[in-house]
């Protein structure tokens, strides 16, 4: 018997019910892409380009490793549980409710503060047009059009998150385009209107390929992790999807494909295009639209800007639909109130929508207090509970495959158990190196009491709470 015919998990499927299955693989795939093509690409990464200079690209690199090993881990999961609770729920059934229960409110709280950077940097971005008029009412108005969005049925979110995706999609690989040409086309000695070279030759002019050092080299991979964080939001998706099994493997390995692609080769390119110290500049603005007004092409830098300012919107949507979707399980496990987990007429739990707009009104907040430096802040702060999740991921993952060794699973992760590790291991490092890093510190200072705080209320309720999944056993009906 299949791991998807078993009633161990079952009651957590079945608890999670509801929820419209309006979403086709295609959207599966978009709707991650929009969540991780956004903020942390067009504006985080001249933070990253900033610690790092030129080694930028290794950065985004091991950045991709980390998360293709998690992507490996999660669709083996994911196409055995589909369900909205995902991550949540697999920690609660495989590790323990305490476990599900941490999982779940760090990583809505981590999406809640995510969804503050990128309602940060619209501001930004809508500075390039309008400059007098305040960051807090674009922040404001933006953010009502998305609550609107999605507090109807999920074909209208997958449709219009579709639309956003498939936009800037298109916009990267006409700056692909683009940018291959100007640095193909330049010789030794061309150069911008400003009269920086262009060429590759940039990688190694100002202190070398590692201006920063190693160290620097690693810092920036915290920057590249929180650009491709998002991904694992089609495991929470797959609980919508037509068909989640097949929808599930397809749009995992195309949504990795064209995440490497797009982020390895943008970089590339900008860090030809313009020397490094001139696109560490992301307080101002994004490196690609410094790119577009150093090549003086005609309304290019214009147009750059909305294109980003679409990627956030895109992101922005995608991170408001998940956050809300693991409010919902968060009340169907009886750890928030239950209001939060009812549903409209469509399938909406609109409650737990408006619920997570807290961040929003937290980065309206700090961009009027803190203006330039209310990104990195907001940044630093919502790394942790996708920090947390990754790593609770990976650890989960080895549970489930030590007691589903025996299984025939539609989906496996290669490499066992040394993948599932080496990412656990890789995440660790990564999370006891914000520590050491002036940006980065409040991420633990935050997190860890945090930590505390949630393990504290779960014990208090726990007397209120009946658990589906007290025993973190092998189902029974399994081989």
């Amino acid at each position: 018997m299949g791991l998807t015919e078993t009633s161990g998990f079952d009651e957590i499927t079945k608890r999670e019910g509801g929820l419209r299955r309006g979403l086709s693989s295609r959207q599966l795939s978009m709707i991650a892409i929009g969540g991780a093509i956004g903020t942390g690409l067009f504006l985080g990464s001249s933070f990253a380009i900033g610690f790092a200079g030129p080694s930028v690209l290794l950065s985004y690199l091991i950045g991709a490793v980390i998360t293709l090993l998690l992507m490996g881990c999660m669709a083996e999961m994911t196409v055995a549980h589909p369900t909205s609770g995902s991550f949540g729920a697999w920690a609660e059934f495989y590790l323990s409710p305490l476990a599900g229960f941490l999982v779940r409110f760090a990583y809505w709280a981590g999406v809640v503060f995510a969804l503050g950077t990128e309602i940060t940097a619209v501001a930004v971005y809508m500075r390039f047009w309008f400059p007098a008029v305040p960051g807090w009412c674009w922040i404001c108005g933006f953010t009502l059009i998305l609550v609107l969005v999605n507090a109807f049925n999920v074909r209208l979110f997958g449709a219009v998150e579709y639309s956003f995706s498939a936009l800037k999609v298109t916009a990267i690989i006409a700056f692909l385009i683009l940018g291959a040409w100007v640095v193909s086309s330049a010789s030794g000695h061309a150069s911008t209107a400003e009269g920086t070279p262009i060429g590759f030759g940039n990688y190694f002019a100002y202190g070398g390929f590692f201006p920063k050092g190693a160290w620097g080299m690693w810092v920036a991979v915290l920057v590249s992790l929180f650009s491709y964080f998002s991904i694992e939001m089609i495991a929470v998706a797959a609980g919508e999807a037509k068909d989640p099994q097949r929808a599930i493997t397809t749009a995992f390995r195309a949504t990795m494909f064209r995440l490497v692609l797009f982020y390895i080769l943008t970089l590339a390119l900008i860090l030809a295009i313009v020397p490094w110290p001139m696109t560490a500049s992301g307080a101002t603005q994004s490196p690609f639209v410094t790119v577009m007004m150093r090549t003086h092409i005609a309304g290019a830098a214009g147009a750059v800007n909305f294109i980003i300012l679409i990627a956030a919107l895109s992101a922005m949507n995608s991170q408001l639909y998940i956050c809300t979707r693991m409010l919902f399980s968060l009340s169907r496990a009886g750890f928030a109130p239950r209001r939060l987990g009812a549903l409209t007429r469509y399938g909406v739990p609109i409650a737990a929508l408006l619920v997570s707009t807290v961040g929003i009104g937290l980065a309206a907040i700090l961009n009027v207090l803190y203006h330039d430096r209310s990104f990195l802040l907001m940044l630093a702060i919502s790394m942790f509970g996708p920090m947390f999740t990754w790593l609770m991921i990976f650890v989960t993952h080895l549970k489930f495959r030590q007691l589903n060794l025996k299984t025939e699973l539609p989906f496996r992760m290669w490499g066992y158990p040394y993948t599932s590790l080496l990412g656990a291991g890789l995440m660790s490092a990564a999370l006891v190196t914000t520590l050491f890093t002036t940006a980065f510190r409040p991420t633990l200072i935050y997190g860890i009491p945090f930590l505390l705080v949630l393990t504290s209320v779960y014990f208090l309720r726990s007397s209120r709470v009946s658990p589906l999944a007290s025993q973190p056993v092998k189902d029974p009906h399994l081989p």
